[in-house]
């Protein structure tokens, strides 16, 4: 009877049903199936000790804050801060691409709010300059998974609160992959440049530095904030997601960007993300109380140990599934799903739960660029107009340098755990 389920889940999500209510659906009639029935008294019970959580009390204000950031009017003030920093260099708008996206990582978070504001301000710029349509939507989608790398990431937030890991840890275990990442993609970038013979900005469109600084002072400020704080230990990410809302409407306001109807529409879009994300953890805590009642986590210890698979070989085919899911699912339904399951092997076998999150997270993010359904992919392509499978031809150098930023992580945990090391938060 069990093998109904899948099925039945099929033709749910087929028929367009919302994709938490097909999790829950399959996870009811699983229940059923497995002759488990009889626990379904306490899945509410379940459900609610899923979200009564309470690092999972800064995502929806970190979102709030990233929202109101967004439609502050702080894009401009980053970009003349990039132009100003790199934009001399040759092919100098795809390094003010790159590295606008590290300066908007640590405000949003979302790599998809990233892709859709820079796929409105900074291509035409990058197109008006002589760079390809193609290349410039490619690199903007690339280097928009930044976002949910570099502190505050609601993808890592999600993970420790699925694990109990320290949230402090994972923002700081983030910073370094994160610029990693960013090296990299500037270094293609330069050699795209030195191949395409893209130009650098001219000097009259320069902006000057200092006052350019100074004007992105309160977009700057927050990350700084936010990470400053918790790591000093002066707040807890709640109250540092708190504050950062607080200093989104002040640089909101000093940017004269932030309306009434922003605020408002800021709200909604919150509202609706958190929901969503809340919604979908109930669904998967029911699967995930059903795996718990199989024995699911010990009979996968158990195949991995008749296979053979040392930790190295498990991390690979750990993250070979994650790169799968990542490519069809969305990050928060993949790690809903797939960490309470994997993950405590991992863990068993010496991982590091810090590291672990960072190189789940960097995976996931991947398959936001990844046809066939990257996110990231499909609003640069509705954003810019290029069609999705020329840009997904012309993104697979940058997803190959990923793959190999996150083979690097793997292979050199230290490059995740130096910093919250040295701050006492993670494992030796």
């Amino acid at each position: 009877m069990i093998a109904f389920v899948p099925v039945v889940a099929l033709v749910l999500l087929l028929s367009g049903l919302a994709l938490a209510y097909v999790i829950g659906g399959a996870a009811v009639l699983a229940f059923i199936a497995t002759d488990n029935s009889r626990y379904l008294a306490i899945l509410p019970q379940q459900i609610f000790s899923k979200i009564d959580v309470f690092a999972l009390m800064a995502m929806p204000l970190f979102i709030l804050a990233g929202e109101l950031m967004n439609r502050g009017g702080i894009t401009a003030a980053l970009i003349n801060l990039s132009m100003a920093l790199v934009g001399r260099l040759k092919g100098g708008l795809g390094h003010v691409n790159v590295l606008t996206s590290v300066f908007f990582a640590g405000i949003s978070g979302s790599a998809v709010a990233d892709s859709a504001a820079l796929s409105n301000t900074l291509v035409p710029q990058m197109t008006r300059r002589g760079y390809s349509l193609t290349y410039a939507s490619a690199i903007t989608a690339a280097s928009s998974i930044i976002g949910p790398i570099v502190p505050p990431s609601i993808i890592l937030i999600f993970y420790g609160a699925l694990m109990q890991t320290s949230v402090t840890a994972l923002f700081l275990a983030g910073i370094v992959p994160g610029l990693l990442l960013a090296t990299a993609l500037i270094a293609l970038n330069a050699f795209y440049a030195w191949r395409e013979d893209h130009p650098n900005v001219a000097r009259p469109d320069m902006p000057p530095l200092l006052p350019t600084l100074v004007r992105s002072i309160p977009a700057l400020s927050l990350p700084i904030i936010i990470l400053g704080g918790i790591v000093l230990g002066w707040m807890t990410p709640t109250e540092a997601a708190a504050v950062a809302v607080v200093v989104a409407l002040f640089a909101g306001w000093f940017y004269e960007g932030l309306t009434a109807s922003a605020i408002l529409e800021g709200l909604q879009r919150t509202a609706m993300l958190s929901g969503s994300i809340f919604i979908i953890i109930c669904a998967v805590s029911a699967l995930g109380h059903l795996g718990a009642l199989e024995r699911l986590p010990e009979a996968i210890s158990a195949l991995v140990t008749s296979l053979g698979l040392g930790p190295l070989g498990y991390m690979i085919l750990l993250n070979v599934i994650f790169i799968i899911a990542g490519m069809i699912l969305d990050i928060p339904v993949a790690l809903a799903l797939l960490v309470p399951l994997l993950a405590p092997v991992a863990l068993a076998q010496g991982a590091d739960p810090v590291h672990l999150g960072i190189v789940l997270s960097f995976n996931l993010c991947i398959g936001l660029i990844s046809p066939p359904l990257g996110g990231c992919l499909l609003v640069v392509s509705a954003v810019t107009g290029v069609n999705y499978w020329t840009l997904a031809r012309a993104i697979v150098p940058f997803v190959l340098l990923q793959i190999a930023v996150l083979a690097l992580l793997i292979a050199y945990p230290q490059i995740s755990l130096a910093l919250p090391q040295a701050f006492g938060l993670a494992g030796g």
